[in-house]
């Protein structure tokens, strides 16, 4: 139990943790895209030298995506980093990690194209009639406009807080997301299980820092 405040004064609030200033670290945000992309390449050598497998296509669907998902987790992770830690490195990094999940997502989204022949009229149907597919394509296009928006210039011109609201929208991407991973998978659910898990941790987090309103004092009658 809180001990009394003395008359006249205001109980003492809970400090935040000290913001520890970063080195410059100027190879930082460069580090995070090449390292980012590496698997890319990796994943071109690879179906050159046909070491995808017997089912190449699958093979690149399957490791796309799980990218995709890892980057995003990664970029929400940023900003509760941040504050427990003190550390600003990580929101030196989240943007270019949201970026990079984005990059995968639309490559992952590529390849389901390409194994459809890019006919539009059965990816349609594929989307309107399979669940699993309908949830990734939502997923995808709610990537779409927080990737357009990412610059400093898209938030001078909506305003922060329309830009916030907006961006909001991406516990909804991530969330369809590990649904997407979660019908996919036949057998083995251990990953989507653990990405489920980190998106709660990461929403309890973000809910336990929300502000507190105000309570208005109480005046005599």
């Amino acid at each position: 139990m809180d001990a009394e405040s003395p008359k006249g004064t205001r109980p003492s609030l809970p400090r935040a943790v000290p913001r520890r200033t970063s080195p410059p670290l100027p190879w930082l945000g460069s580090g995070v895209v090449v390292g980012g992309l590496l698997p890319v390449v990796v994943l071109v050598l690879d179906a050159l030298t046909g070491a995808l497998g017997a089912n190449p296509l699958q093979r690149a669907l399957l490791q796309t995506g799980q990218l995709a998902l890892v980057l995003l987790l990664l970029s929400l992770a940023c900003t509760p980093l941040r504050r427990l830690t003190g550390w600003t490195w990580p929101a030196r990094v989240r943007k270019a990690l949201g970026l990079l999940a984005f990059v995968y997502a639309a490559l992952h989204f590529l390849i389901y194209l390409f194994d459809h022949a890019f006919t539009p009229r059965v990816v349609l149907e594929d989307v309107l009639e399979r669940p699993f597919v309908t949830v990734g394509f939502a997923a995808l296009v709610l990537l779409v406009p927080l990737a357009l928006t990412s610059t400093r210039n898209a938030v001078r011109r909506m305003g922060f807080a329309r830009w916030q609201r907006l961006h909001r929208l991406v516990y909804v991407a991530v969330g369809l997301g590990v649904l997407h991973y979660w019908w996919a998978v036949k057998k083995d659910h251990t990953g989507p299980l653990l990405a489920a898990l980190i998106v709660v941790a990461l929403l309890a987090l973000r809910l336990l820092r929300q502000p507190r309103s105000r309570v208005r004092p109480e005046t005599g009658s």
